[in-house]
């Protein structure tokens, strides 16, 4: 299939750079991931505890310290296959969820900015942390060594109220080299039970692979000690919120 224009100018952006073209600078994490409710029967394979790799990431970037529009991306590994979360900092407000805003903490709140159909419902995914975690990435991985980074993960429709379904715990830190190998899929690892929708994603249909391939990047690699998550039996019942 011939790139579209979209997809050739990210492709030549992204050897441009030499690494990603979204979200260049980041850190990324092991992590584990406790749904609950019905939501989780959408987002993996049903409530339970679920290991995961969590990238925290700047998005232009601006200088140390600066707003910026900030990144979470969390991949859920399941046995038949790992879902590929992604969210940007943003508004909490039904107006403002759906449009990504420049935050100086990694606290967040992040939301999709696009949405899925689940049947005939529209839904957005959002996150925010417990507790400030910190305007630099450094002050992130400290608190990550406390176990003291922690986040959760909502749903909610176009205009209603967060529903909060996982919490996210980040654990140790991946080397640069492991970060820069990861390539985040949100379309072709999109939940079992949430498809896509909008232009938005269709956007990132266009660009996220071609940007994974300038920079030798795969979607779909498991983390660090997640290759014999099949192995680890039925996910065990997780938390209520």
């Amino acid at each position: 299939m011939r790139p579209t224009g979209t997809g050739s100018a990210a492709r030549n952006l992204a050897r441009l750079r030499g690494g990603r073209l979204l979200h260049p600078r980041g850190r990324s994490f092991t992590a584990t991931a406790e749904l609950w409710g019905p939501p989780a029967d959408a987002v993996a394979d049903g409530p339970g505890r679920y290991r995961a790799t969590v990238r925290l990431s700047r998005g232009v970037p601006t200088p140390q310290g600066w707003p910026d529009v900030l990144g979470l991306a969390v991949r859920l590994h399941r046995p038949a296959g790992p879902v590929d979360l992604l969210v940007s900092t943003s508004g909490s407000s039904p107006l403002l969820r759906h449009l990504p805003l420049p935050r100086r903490d990694f606290a967040g709140p992040y939301s999709s900015i696009a949405s899925y159909r689940r049947g005939r419902q529209r839904i957005y995914l959002a996150a925010l942390a417990d507790r400030p975690l910190g305007s630099t990435l450094d002050s992130v991985g400290s608190l990550a060594a406390q176990g003291a980074a922690r986040l959760r993960l909502a749903t909610a429709s176009a205009t209603g109220l967060w529903r909060p379904f996982a919490r996210i715990t980040l654990g140790d830190p991946l080397t640069a080299a492991t970060d820069a190998a990861l390539g985040f899929d949100p379309i072709g690892n999109h939940p079992p039970g949430l498809l896509p929708a909008g232009p938005v994603q269709r956007l990132r249909a266009a660009t996220y692979p071609v940007s994974r391939r300038a920079r030798g990047a795969a979607g779909n690699q498991p983390g660090p000690g997640q290759e014999q998550v099949a192995g680890d039996g039925p996910p065990r019942p997780g938390p209520q919120p």
